[in-house]
């Protein structure tokens, strides 16, 4: 894993502006720890930050080729690909040659040979920037599932990309300009495909292609899911389930340097802890490690709340025991959580002050701070909820009849709000309500049908969309920003494409056979887990209930509230925030705990 950018200029020879493509690589240092590695021919610049997992000798980038033609072909790549060894012993028979053991010769030797449709065979996550120096043209692709991220910025003359934002706003070409729509963005829980937030730019949609030239830029899907008639029963379903799991956890354990899985001792983490363990036993080798996080003094002070009945330590101990994991604990100190420190390190990594789910950014940060000094990449559970039916909106009836995204229903929409302090004003201008129901409508409109399928599997999968496109590519933005921001690579073995595209086309009743959330995937795995894991209930990533938090928040908003040129200050109730800023007794405005004060920090 890796951070990339770039710059292309028809009318600027690139090479006489070092210093500003410099700047942009700078950016992403955090990405990439290891090495940085630039490339210049006249109209292009390609830059490159290094995180070392696979070829540690021979994978500097960017890596640039012969082209015919006296031409050169150059590619600068964030990502791994789990099939590249294949790919490389076919195109060593239809007489590519390698100069390195890595994915990225890979990448480009398989964009030589087979040009565009080189993407239908990755199997990985990635983004990637090409130079096609025979077109003298540039190709930006994202994995499938968008795990891992690419923007980019159109000019007059040619484009910016970066893996962040960052790199893209660190040239003086482009202006840093949020609009409503962008405000809008960041307030709600929506994350609309291609939307960046800054205005001008663009993320690059999970499964697109964007060619930049001349004549401008152009766009193509090369992945979609799509509805197709699923046939195989009960009992082959969870077979191919096991099995897709299987390959996809072995893939995803190539690595030339350390390697665990993150733990919380549900069943997602634990079937990919218990896979990574069984594969490695295959394999030879030793224990797969692992880390779970915790709060200092939750085992005694811990009270069950609406969405978390218990603490994970007791089902990640039995696990650890069952499975045999090298297994460590992280510990957190609630005061950290509000340390500025640690505060701004979120805001500079995420580009933007979080609006939801408060305590978590930090905390993630920690725990893969913590796991960064003894590993380099880590495997993770994340996206077996929205594929496999794992959160409550799936099963509340009147979640499934609701217009609009089922996380955002009035029993939801409290958990993912931001705008408690917000300016009364400001929010009638920015009219949040409409923009969530525009954006509705616009995901429902790429729902895809299979015809003759019932009214209830209808509504099915069109919640099982909505998730895997908009509500997980939060969270895989939330892990990737978190973990590259340390150094840590995280792979998601949920999102294998063969896997999703299997699933999503699984009916309903066969996802729920038993009236359990996650059925298929609690029998796919059954005979790998302990009892008290296999029951636990879907409980969320842990939450800090230390009282000081919230008090550390108030504190910091009555620092903004103090400071007449503090730049949020237009954006705020003042009112409000002077009342929750002095109340001891109030705890939050919201779930996210107070998103002002984040604000501050930017």
């Amino acid at each position: 894993m890796c951070g990339i950018a770039g710059w292309v200029d028809y009318r600027t020879d690139l090479s006489t502006r070092r210093a500003t493509a410099q700047a942009m690589m700078d950016t992403l240092s955090c990405r990439g720890p290891d090495a940085e590695g630039t490339w210049f021919d006249r109209d292009v610049a390609l830059l490159h930050r290094r995180l070392a997992v696979v070829d540690l000798a021979g994978g500097a980038q960017p890596m640039a080729a012969p082209a015919g033609a006296g031409t050169t072909t150059a590619v600068t790549f964030s990502g791994e690909i789990y099939n590249f060894r294949e790919l490389r012993a076919e195109l060593a028979a239809a007489s590519s040659r390698f100069a390195t053991d890595s994915d990225t010769e890979v990448v480009l030797q398989a964009y030589l040979r087979w040009g565009e449709s080189f993407v239908d065979r990755l199997n990985g996550i990635f983004a990637i920037g090409i130079w096609d120096g025979r077109r003298r043209e540039l190709l930006l692709v994202r994995d499938r599932m968008g795990v891992k991220p690419l923007y980019y910025f159109p000019t007059p003359y040619g484009v910016l990309f970066g893996s962040e934002p960052k790199a893209i706003l660190a040239n003086p070409a482009v202006p840093r300009r949020v609009d409503a729509e962008g405000l809008c963005e960041v307030l709600e829980m929506v994350k609309t495909p291609e939307h960046a937030v800054f205005r001008g730019m663009y993320e690059v949609r999970p499964g697109d292609l964007v060619r930049v030239g001349r004549g401008g830029v152009i766009k193509r899907a090369y992945w979609r899911l799509s509805a197709a008639e699923h046939t195989d029963d009960l009992a082959a379903t969870i077979r191919t389930v096991r099995e897709l799991l299987e390959d996809t956890v072995t893939r995803q354990l190539i690595s030339d340097v350390p390697l665990c899985t993150l733990l919380s001792g549900g069943l997602d983490s634990s079937a990919v802890t218990a896979l990574a363990m069984r594969a490695l036993n295959a394999a030879g080798g030793g224990p797969v490690r692992s880390f779970s996080v915790d709060f200092t003094g939750s085992a005694d002070q811990f009270a069950p709340d609406a969405v978390r009945t218990d603490t994970d330590a007791p089902f990640v101990h039995d696990l650890v025991a069952h499975v045999g994991s090298a297994h460590t604990e992280v510990l957190l100190d609630s005061d950290e959580l509000a340390d500025p420190v640690v505060r701004a390190a979120v805001v500079r990594a995420t580009d933007l002050p979080p609006a939801y789910w408060g305590d978590m950014w930090p905390s993630l940060y920690l725990l893969f701070r913590a796991v960064r000094r003894q590993s380099t990449v880590a495997l993770s559970g994340e996206s077996a909820d929205e594929l496999f039916g794992g959160y409550r909106w799936f099963h509340n009836p009147a979640a499934v009849r609701f217009e609009g995204f089922p996380w955002l229903t009035p029993g939801s929409a409290r958990y993912f709000g931001g705008t408690g302090l917000l300016d009364a004003g400001l929010l009638e201008k920015l009219d949040l309500t409409g923009y969530r129901q525009e954006r509705y409508h616009e995901a429902l409109a790429e729902v895809p049908v299979l015809p003759g399928e019932g009214e209830e599997q209808r509504r099915m999968r069109r919640i099982s969309y909505l998730n895997l496109t908009r509500f997980v590519q939060t969270l895989l933005d939330r892990k990737d920003r978190m973990g590259m921001a340390v150094g840590l690579e995280v792979r998601v073995p949920y999102c294998d494409h063969r896997l999703v595209e299997y699933v999503f086309n699984v009916p309903w009743a066969m996802k729920f056979f038993d009236g359990r959330p996650k059925s298929l995937l609690r029998a796919a795995v059954a005979d790998l887990l302990p009892e008290s894991v296999l029951r636990r209930p879907k409980t969320p990533y842990p939450a800090t209930q230390n009282p000081a938090y919230a008090a550390a928040l108030r504190a910091e908003l009555a620092e903004v509230l103090a400071d007449p040129d503090a730049p949020v200050r237009p954006l705020l109730d003042l009112r409000k925030a002077q009342r929750w800023a002095e109340n001891p007794g109030r705890t939050s405005v919201s779930r996210t705990s107070g998103a002002a004060p984040r604000w501050r920090c930017g």
